[in-house]
């Protein structure tokens, strides 16, 4: 596949980095105001850097576009005679919607919305997609594309606002989470790189048994927790101090945030 990543920023290089471990592009093309950041791709025979989005475009049949939201109706408009009705656009921009996006490029483009995270550098990905009636027929190779950077749904365009504050934005939840873990294992006695790798690994656990289990979380809870134990003392402990509550209203004031910013 001739892929461009318009924008390389965080999520664009990591998406990058997905593509390129799996090998399923023939060239890929990464964009961005400075090229000097993005340097430690040079070394792949199949990226070329530029600052150039046309020469990008010109070469290249699957557009994934990765810049900020307050940027990409300019960008799209700049790039608007470039378009081929060949090409795909996937835009994995937050709050800028299909119907903006065609509003340029017109109705009969494909375009899709994809939604992944961070986790797309390791082949860790959950990823949401959602298509115009063009894109339809092309969400099974956008899947293709972003299986090989985890997992993917297809959902209503309606839920991605919903999915980014879950799949992208869970990404610093859990990632404070197993912060907090961390520091509860320092406390406990062990030093910092070892309390890091306890949380790290524990949670990488019981995230696989719930994946390979099919179980529900409370199915794998009772497993370890015994009457009158340990566990069972620091989970109400836990809920006592409001751990599933705090947790419920940190997605939903994120998922308030973004429809701040919805287009």
């Amino acid at each position: 596949m001739k892929v461009a990543i318009i924008g390389a920023g965080s999520l664009g290089q990591s998406i990058a980095k997905g593509l390129l471990k799996n090998q399923v592009v023939s060239t890929l093309y990464l964009t961005k105001r400075n090229t000097n950041t993005l340097q430690n791709f040079s070394d792949y025979k199949e990226v070329l850097l530029t600052s150039d989005n046309q020469e990008a475009i010109k070469n290249s049949d699957i557009l994934i576009f990765a810049v900020q939201p307050k940027h990409m109706e300019h960008i799209l408009i700049a790039l608007q005679p470039m378009f081929r009705n060949t090409h795909i656009l996937i835009s994995v921009i937050t709050g800028f919607s299909i119907a903006k996006i065609a509003s340029v490029v017109g109705n009969t483009t494909a375009i899709i919305r994809a939604m992944p995270n961070t986790a797309a550098a390791v082949g860790q990905s959950m990823t949401c997609i959602s298509a115009n009636t063009s894109g339809k027929e092309k969400v099974a190779l956008a899947k293709t594309i972003f299986n090989s950077l985890g997992n993917t749904l297809e959902i209503p365009e309606e839920q991605l606002q919903a999915a980014t504050v879950i799949c992208a934005s869970g990404i610093a939840f859990w990632m404070r989470l197993i912060r907090a873990t961390t520091q509860g294992a320092i406390q406990l006695g062990f030093e910092a790189h070892e309390a890091h790798a306890l949380a790290m690994q524990t949670c990488f656990g019981a995230a696989s048994l719930l994946k390979e289990s099919g179980n529900h979380p409370e199915a794998e809870i009772d497993r370890v927790t015994t009457p009158g134990g340990c566990t069972i003392e620091g989970l109400n402990e836990m809920e006592h101090q409001g751990l599933s509550s705090s947790l419920i209203k940190g997605i939903c004031t994120s998922f308030d945030k973004i429809n701040q910013i919805k287009n």
